[in-house]
């Protein structure tokens, strides 16, 4: 404990950022809050878990030095902009197509999902591996929390406690999402919302593809 006292400062900031960073509405966020009151608290957990894995994947290469490699090989960021910004105008597609359904979905409890959790898991995994703003919130915070030189008990323990938050913050938003209520509600206006997701998903792909990383 005597190691990581010096470094606590840092770490609470960048803890915090990182608490910020997953609160705040973007593609990952909203999908699982749409996920979870279409489809319920199963699904809506299944992508949490598949964005939290892309995630701390992208922690660990940054952590390992990534953000080097990133500096030597920058085409490779403009490589995946285009693939992220595909994959949101995939998304976006689907919304679109969800919302110009005439049926009204029945409520999830006991009936078989629109998709198998594997898929969803993939589909959040997919969601934040191909989002490069993600790699560059991540070197953010790790020059933050994990200052040149810190010990590897530092880089554990700042990486462990942003596990934590964001198990906590994504699945929970899958959690209260797919209360009663809450999808009762979505029943009540789901071609609004699944517009909406649409219209979010396609304005976050031309972002993507315009804006300097």
């Amino acid at each position: 404990m005597l190691e990581l006292t010096p470094y606590l400062p840092q770490l609470l900031v960048a803890w915090t950022a990182y608490v910020i960073a997953t609160a705040s509405p973007g593609p990952a966020v909203l999908a699982i809050i749409a996920t979870s009151v279409s489809q319920g608290r199963k699904a809506g957990l299944a992508l949490a878990f598949g964005v939290l894995t892309g995630s701390y994947t992208w922690a660990m290469l940054t952590a390992s030095g990534l953000s080097a490699l990133i500096r030597t090989y920058g085409e490779a960021i403009i490589v995946l902009k285009i693939a992220g910004a595909c994959y949101l105008f995939w998304l976006a597609y689907n919304a679109l197509r969800a919302a110009m359904r005439g049926d009204t979905p029945r409520p999830s409890l006991g009936v078989p999902l629109q998709m198998s959790l594997k898929k969803l898991y993939l589909k959040g995994l997919g969601i934040h591996l191909t989002n490069p703003k993600a790699i560059f919130a991540w070197i953010m915070l790790v020059s933050l929390g994990m200052p040149e030189g810190a010990p590897v008990a530092v880089t554990a323990t700042f990486i462990g406690g942003c596990m934590l938050i964001g198990l906590v913050t994504f699945c929970g938003f899958a959690i209260v999402f797919s209360l009663s209520p809450v999808h009762r509600g979505y029943l009540k206006s789901r071609r609004i919302i699944e517009s909406l997701m649409a219209g979010f998903f396609a304005f976050a792909g031309l972002k993507l593809l315009t804006t300097r990383l």
